[in-house]
């Protein structure tokens, strides 16, 4: 059988419509994505700065959310306040931080039910699960969260949706006690209506 030079075999390749390199282009790829996610140490440091804590505070929270779900593929940071009686209001904006991109301005709200009392302000550092795209994020997040905030603490809870999981921690000041059912909607474009 006849030797294919290699124009000969790059010339066969583009006839049947495969583009040389491809797989490398793929394996490329592959390791860009297993690259995007953050680790705890860059969390931990992230997180630290943004609340003006000690790193091992922080970490002591993220720990436990990794070891829960893993490593997060971004972040949100930012701040929110919100108040109740009985019924409550939850507003926020930030940044969502993604490695390889440029921070992005989004903003959350939603309400809320239950036998919860009071108002705070919040710092609020949120790590994103299986987030791939940002308008996957643009979505309604219910979740149950029960917390104590008195003068300064942190909290943690998961919400999911649509397949994107969220962990917002909190660090705040006010005070503001109970257990409510809430949902948090996200957007890239601030709305003051609450539903």
């Amino acid at each position: 059988m006849e030797r294919m030079n290699r124009k000969e075999f790059v010339a066969s390749l583009l006839a049947l419509g495969v583009m040389p390199g491809t797989a490398l282009a793929q394996e490329k790829d592959s390791h860009f994505v297993a690259d995007a996610k953050y680790t705890a140490n860059e969390i931990t440091q992230a997180g630290a700065d943004f609340f003006g804590v000690t790193t091992e505070a922080m970490a002591k929270a993220v720990q436990h959310i990794f070891s829960d779900l893993g490593e997060p593929d971004a972040y949100i940071k930012g701040d929110e306040g919100g108040g109740a009686f009985v019924v409550g209001l939850r507003y926020g904006s930030g940044w969502l931080v993604r490695k390889n991109r440029e921070p992005q301005k989004v903003y959350w709200k939603g309400p809320s039910i239950g036998f919860d009392f009071g108002g705070n302000a919040s710092k609020c550092f949120t790590l994103i699960y299986n987030l791939r795209e940002a308008r996957r994020l643009y979505q309604r997040f219910p979740g149950v969260e029960g917390s104590f905030y008195f003068v300064a603490g942190l909290g943690v809870n998961y919400q999911r949706s649509g397949g994107v999981t969220l962990a917002p921690i909190r660090t705040g000041v006010g005070l503001r006690a109970g257990v409510n059912a809430h949902y948090q909607v996200y957007s890239d474009k601030r709305d003051w209506f609450p539903l």
